[in-house]
């Protein structure tokens, strides 16, 4: 399988080894860099900037996303529009849980306004099998994140609810560390660093460690933590790889989605 994406990624090398401490302030306090190369260096600045903004209420209000896929033929503006559609729709048929909710004609004419929810998109390569000749071909794939908040509303004015107003906010926080891997890059460090911290569960967030290709992180989260990993894994953003990780000191092992 191989990706192409829009936007500028970090390529090849790996982090080899980070340590972060953070202070009460949230700020990181100590960043430590074995063999630093150009990209490195970046990632530490990046991991000083998002700990710095975590605080930043503002940012803290900012949507998060609902992932939504859907083929295309190729990258042009009409093959763009009919993908984010699509993409759009599978993302109200698996928060309203009706296969066939886009029948109803309001349902459909909110999908097609797709463009008004999308904050980006991507494409990635897929190979598929064709049924008829048997033979591998390629797949162009869009890959889309809606704003979560702007889909709930027009979920909610549909008639059909949306996953924010489902989600009971304990008075309780509980604190826990969960691993999140596929990190290859600065980029792919502030996406997945960005997306916990505008969960509206999540009260705190902050990275304690980097090692490999993974990231220890600390979050604070208002409401039960398996309801919330639950809600990430749904989201597609970030996959659950495991709720109960057979290691001291981590609750969940979490993976970036490409």
């Amino acid at each position: 399988m191989h990706a192409s994406y829009i936007g500028n990624r970090g390529t090849g090398s790996r982090i080899h080894h980070l340590d972060c401490a953070i202070g009460n302030s949230g700020l990181a306090s100590l960043v430590s860099l074995r063999r630093a190369g150009s990209w490195r260096v970046r990632l530490a600045l990046v991991v000083m900037m998002v700990s710095a903004i975590l605080v930043t209420p503002s940012l803290m209000a900012a949507p998060t996303t609902y992932s939504g896929e859907a083929p295309v033929a190729d990258q042009s503006e009409g093959e763009r529009a009919g993908g984010l559609k699509n993409a759009l729709g599978e993302v109200v048929i698996r928060l309203s849980g009706e296969p066939g909710i886009l029948a109803r004609g309001n349902v459909a004419a909110a999908v097609g306004a797709a463009g008004k929810y999308v904050l980006q998109y991507s494409y990635r390569r897929d190979s598929i099998l064709d049924e008829a000749s048997g033979a591998v071909k390629p797949q162009l794939v869009l890959v889309a994140e809606f704003d979560s908040t702007a889909v709930d509303r027009m979920l909610v004015g549909l008639g059909l609810g949306g996953a924010a107003s489902s989600v009971e906010i304990d008075a309780t926080p509980v604190e826990k560390r969960i691993w999140l891997s596929n990190i290859h890059s600065a980029a792919d460090y502030a996406r997945g660093i960005g997306y916990l911290s505008r969960q509206p569960q999540v009260r705190q967030s902050w990275p304690i460690e980097a090692r490999g290709d993974g990231i220890l992180i600390h979050v604070v989260i208002a409401g039960d933590f398996n309801r919330w990993l639950g809600q990430v894994d749904q989201d597609r953003v970030i996959q659950v790889n495991s709720t109960s990780p057979p290691v001291q000191g981590i609750d969940a092992t979490l993976s970036l989605s490409p």
